[in-house]
């Protein structure tokens, strides 16, 4: 049988029950000569967990394009009013492109998804500090997983979820679309060939997000769950500058405040620090040593992540790794025998995003000219080349084929910890030596600030525990 036609058997008992469940998520009339091979019985189902910007602007869009592939059928929000927007936009929108009614079911509590059968898969589109413990609760329920990046609040969140992913078998994909762009795919494949010669040195540039804020404090609006949004970090009022704007989807507050992040060192960082290890093939293990220095801002901005800041990490291959807020947005690969860069050219990921160095850099240039189009099909390392260049298409064929996306949990996991351990370098302001396999510090100050205590009932480790999950070390 063709791989990409086998059914799996979660979808085999989904398609011979629906009817008997009453499942109202999929329109049954279409009829196969419409979507042929794409039969409804075959479409993926997917939830949206997270309806704000990201959610609007990149997740939605990247399932909505591929209607006979897979479908939007469910959506929550812990702001119903967002999740009410996320419904309206997905029924109007198949209601277009297919010319099909469809009942998208609108939720403030996501785990009504979590516990429905009928959902195959999520995409997870949430503040930061929600994403390991919906990670960690889809994959226990057998659910396959699209997330935003960073993976986790904290490291040990991080091997936490790395181990639930290889344990279920989950499907997997972090919003690490630069991966699925064809200038940094040509650039790592040039990279892991060797056509720099021994890489020296890894120079990444970063923006920084701005100081300010308003902390006055505001009454909760009703249509938003405040204290479960917080999650398992410590609860305070609510301002609308800590949260998410209530007329629209600009960049939202959360992603300012170290409760819920650390700022663009994550942010941003997660994009090009996994290019540099996907090019040097250290995606799971990682640096050895860090040195961080950062400003943060006075009392008077509400916002607390760092503002300017540099960061010099150390391999055991030898090459040593600067990220600066002073660098060109972009990743600079310096070899024993050339150079290569590479960006995003000026692309924004959403309309909201804060200003970069160099907004209109090249996308990739080298200090060999003819490494811009030189043939890779020879070459002995060939690396993943999503379909059409399209993360999400490439995550949905791996789910329908049941094979590997173009990222991992484990390369994830070991991206957001060079972020992480970076944050906690700024704050430390010393040198630190890290133990890439045992995953600790040789400090017990920064060991320390491994994981973080989960306000119950909240939080991924507080999950596993009551899911009867002990296969990590992270437990």
């Amino acid at each position: 049988m063709n791989p990409r036609t086998r059914l799996s058997r979660r979808q085999f008992l989904k398609t011979t029950t629906a009817g008997a469940s009453g499942a109202i998520f999929l329109p049954t009339i279409v009829p196969s000569s419409v979507l042929g091979q794409n039969a409804p019985n075959k479409i993926i189902q997917i939830a949206q967990i997270g309806c704000g910007r990201i959610g609007f602007e990149m997740d939605m869009p990247g399932v909505l394009n591929h209607p006979n592939l897979a479908r939007i059928v469910a959506v929550a929000d812990y702001d119903m009013k967002r999740a009410d927007k996320a419904k309206a936009r997905v029924e109007q929108h198949y209601a277009r492109s297919i010319q099909q009614t469809v009942n998208v079911k609108a939720h403030q509590d996501y785990r009504e998804i979590i516990s429905n059968k009928e959902v195959d898969a999520v995409m997870i589109s949430t503040p930061d500090h929600w994403h390991a413990q919906l990670i960690l609760e889809a994959a226990l329920a057998g659910k396959d997983v699209y997330v935003q990046k960073p993976l986790s609040l904290t490291i040990s969140e991080g091997r936490l979820v790395s181990d639930v992913l290889k344990a279920k078998k989950t499907v997997f994909q972090i919003g690490s679309q630069q991966r699925s762009t064809a200038q940094f795919v040509r650039a790592c494949q040039l990279v892991r060939n060797g056509a720099i010669g021994k890489i020296r040195s890894i120079k990444i540039g970063l923006p920084i997000d701005p100081a300010g804020g308003n902390p006055k404090e505001m009454p909760v609006p009703a249509s938003f769950d405040y204290d479960s949004w917080l999650g398992s970090t410590p609860l305070v009022y609510y301002t609308q500058d800590r949260c998410h704007p209530q007329q629209d989807f600009s960049r939202p507050g959360w992603l300012r405040l170290e409760q819920f992040g650390a700022g663009m060192i994550t942010g941003w960082g997660s994009h090009h620090i996994d290019i540099a290890h996907w090019a040097m093939d250290t995606e799971h293990s990682g640096p050895v040593s860090v040195e961080a220095k950062a400003t943060f801002p006075d009392k008077s901005s509400f916002w607390d992540v760092h503002g300017k800041y540099q960061v010099v990490l150390h391999y055991a291959n030898g090459a040593v790794m600067t990220i600066s807020d002073e660098l060109p947005n972009g990743v600079l690969f310096e070899g024993e025998n050339g150079w290569i860069w590479v960006s995003r050219g000026g692309v924004a990921a959403t309309a909201s995003d804060p200003p970069a160095n160099q907004k209109a850099s090249k996308a990739f240039n080298s200090s060999d000219p003819n490494l811009a189009h030189a043939d890779l099909a020879d070459h002995k390392i060939q690396l993943h080349k999503s379909p059409k260049w399209d993360h999400h298409l490439d995550w949905l064929e791996a789910v329908r084929d049941r094979k590997p996306a173009v990222t991992s949990g484990e390369a994830a996991h070991r991206t957001c910890s060079v972020c992480l351990m970076a944050s906690i370098g700024m704050h430390l302001g010393r040198p630190l030596k890290w133990d890439p396999e045992n995953e600790r510090f040789d400090d017990a100050g920064a060991n320390k600030m491994l994981k973080r205590p989960e306000r119950a009932p909240f939080g991924a480790f507080s999950a596993a525990k009551n899911a009867g999950f002990t296969q990590s070390v992270a437990i």
